[in-house]
């Protein structure tokens, strides 16, 4: 439409639209993330999931999420992992972002992964119209022996 056409100014409610890839979003969300990937599936073990985040676009079903879940590896069973992961639902495609590292890493390593996950989480809600604001989270004490999670397929 000409803007010569244009009479007012646009409806709030007017549908936008973006072309966006994959690969775009991984650089613009994801860049500090240790592994990123593509699937028409989720990678999540809904079994391994210790907490969950969510946004949605309820008219027509993406959403990003935010997980923390532990896994072991089966090539490595006496090491425990942690996982930040974003997930991305747009049409039939989900864009994945994990953070991963041992259990046993330094509590910097912690605070750092979930910094850059939650800074990710953050921004993806934007493509939903939703902000987020920052909550407490209460850290439980270590138990001196750690019981091992199931494995997971990653």
């Amino acid at each position: 439409m000409p803007l010569e056409d244009t009479v007012g100014d646009p409806d709030l409610d007017t549908p936008l639209s973006l072309t966006l890839s994959p690969a775009m979003l991984f650089h613009a969300l994801m860049g500090s993330a240790s592994a990123v990937h593509t699937g028409w599936q989720s990678c999540i073990d809904n079994a391994l999931v210790v907490s969950e985040l969510i946004a949605t676009d309820d008219r027509v079903g993406n959403y990003c999420r935010l997980v923390e879940q532990e896994f072991v590896e089966d090539d490595q069973p006496d090491t425990v992992w942690h996982d930040w992961t974003l997930e991305i639902r747009i049409d039939p495609v989900l864009i994945t972002g994990h953070w991963q590292f041992p259990v046993s890493a330094h509590p910097s390593e912690w605070e750092w992964n979930a910094r850059e996950a939650r800074r990710a989480f953050e921004r993806a809600c934007v493509l939903f119209g939703r902000r987020t604001r920052p909550g407490v989270v209460i850290d439980e004490p270590a138990p001196a022996v750690p019981s091992v999670p199931r494995a997971s397929r990653h």
